[in-house]
């Protein structure tokens, strides 16, 4: 039996190694724009505790071989390595370190990173505007700021709302340092009143007046070519936001909402179909969406939908009141506060848009609840195959650990999961393993999928941002 000293002195020496392995990554990021990630998660910004847990569920949850000292040697050896803007797996180059028997680790990481130590990738970084700066907006320049680097993809330039006197400013700086659900943005923001500026973390960020969009000189504020974030929820159509095309410095409009006469993308799902070149203006879809049709597409392609129903349990929203008032949906004008309100959602029938194949086959309703953020989608199908919760949960599995849709799902197997747990995650599909249902025919199930219908459809939008603007970089998953 080991004795308490030895346990913690292991421990702290797992620790010692972490703490140089986040050092390493830091240095990577900002220093060459390479981005480590530990099976999907995110490494950078975080404590020791935190990266701890992800060994943990790395070895729990993904049954791979990754030990924190072999992890930071590996990540010293990526350092030394001349490569372009990319974004690197290391748990799965851990696990196939250690399983492959290796000695060398700089031969391993040749052999397994010669695609992209052989490329000439090269990009120059996006001007972006944010239209409006709501929940999204505040949200999306969040993690703007925070990626960065040498290898910055996307630049926050400005922020377009419809007032910019000191009073709102003030206030809006306010809303962006502060934030009830997600917590203080722990950041150096300094507001420039006269200038009408924000610099965080070194970057400057400027206020601009709304009024007459269309005719608004994003030049005179070092913005060109911009790709401009439509988060205001004025603009849905593809008439309306066809005037933000012309005003000077912008050459792309993305917008973060179901939209109309539109290409509606899912990044992962039916990106790869869209004609970046020639699309100036496309929908990044609901969160709603977004958190489906991940799923929606795995199931179909493996097993076949005949029909099936969608029901979100969703966080209340902006457009209910907080006390009994008109509203133009009916229940909607009754308080979110403290009703359970039965609503409609249009994601029933925005998914098809994302999954033709499913077009006829889904219904779909929604119940607003009294939470501020973090929803739930139940999908009741009927499958054309036969399985069993064992095989679904399998399936949805090694999706979220291989393959193409490793950023949008999220594989949980912890029995007691709830809504607040899911805050903060990157994806924007989590699959709760543990609720899975599978009747006595083995063809209806029954799944849950939580989401983040704030961050994980913000991390969404920024994967299709740097889709559509070319910066995307090299990956190794």
């Amino acid at each position: 039996m080991k004795s308490y000293d030895s346990t913690l002195k292991n421990w702290l020496n797992k620790e010692k190694d972490g703490v140089s392995l986040l050092k390493t990554v830091a240095n990577l990021m900002y220093d060459k724009g390479v981005e480590l990630v530990l099976f999907r998660n995110h490494l950078l910004e975080i404590g020791i505790s935190e990266l701890m847990s992800l060994f943990s569920y790395a070895n729990k949850v993904v049954n791979r071989e990754v030990d924190v000292k072999i992890t930071n040697e590996i990540a010293k050896a990526i350092s030394s390595i001349d490569l372009p803007p990319s974004k690197i797996d290391i748990g799965l180059l851990t696990a196939q370190f250690s399983e492959a028997n290796e000695t060398n680790i700089r031969s391993f990481l040749e052999n397994k990173l010669s695609k992209i130590m052989s490329s000439n990738l090269e990009f120059s970084p996006k001007d972006v505007v944010l239209f409006g700066f709501g929940r999204i907006g505040r949200l999306v320049a969040r993690e703007l700021i925070k990626q960065a680097g040498k290898g910055q993809q996307l630049r926050l330039k400005g922020i377009v709302v419809r007032n910019i006197s000191n009073e709102q400013m003030i206030k809006r700086c306010d809303l962006f340092r502060n934030d009830s659900v997600h917590g203080a943005y722990k950041a150096d923001i300094d507001l420039n009143l006269k200038e009408k500026c924000l610099t965080v973390n070194g970057q400057r960020i400027y206020f601009i007046e709304g009024k007459n969009h269309s005719e608004i000189n994003y030049n005179k504020y070092g913005i060109n070519d911009a790709l401009l974030i439509d988060n205001s929820g004025a603009f849905t159509d593809k008439d309306s936001l066809s005037n933000h095309l012309e005003s000077t410095g912008i050459s792309k409009v993305l917008l973060t909402a179901p939209g109309k006469g539109i290409p509606n993308i899912v990044y992962g799902i039916n990106s790869k179909e869209l004609d970046i070149e020639n699309s100036k203006i496309v929908s990044a879809a609901s969160c709603t969406t977004n958190c489906i049709a991940p799923i929606l597409h795995v199931i179909e392609s493996e097993y076949g939908i005949s029909s099936g129903h969608l029901e979100t349990v969703h966080s209340y929203t902006n457009d209910q009141n907080l006390i009994d008032n008109m509203h133009k949906k009916a229940r909607r004008g009754r308080s979110a506060a403290i009703n359970m309100v039965i609503t409609t959602t249009g994601a029933g029938k925005a998914v098809t848009k994302v999954i033709p194949s499913l077009e006829g086959k889904l219904t779909a309703n929604a119940v607003r609840v009294p939470t501020p953020n973090v929803s739930l989608a139940i999908l009741k199908l009927k499958l054309k195959k036969k399985t069993s919760v064992n095989d679904i949960n399998n399936t949805m599995k090694k999706a979220a650990l291989k393959g193409s849709l490793v950023n949008q799902i999220n594989y949980q197997v912890d029995p007691d999961l709830v809504s607040t747990d899911i805050i903060g995650n990157n994806c924007c599909a989590v699959f709760d393993s543990s609720a899975t249902i599978v009747d006595e025919s083995e063809s209806n199930t029954v799944l849950y999928t939580w989401y983040d219908n704030e961050f994980g459809y913000t991390k969404q939008v920024i994967r299709l941002a740097k889709f559509i603007s070319g910066v995307r970089r090299l990956t190794y998953y």
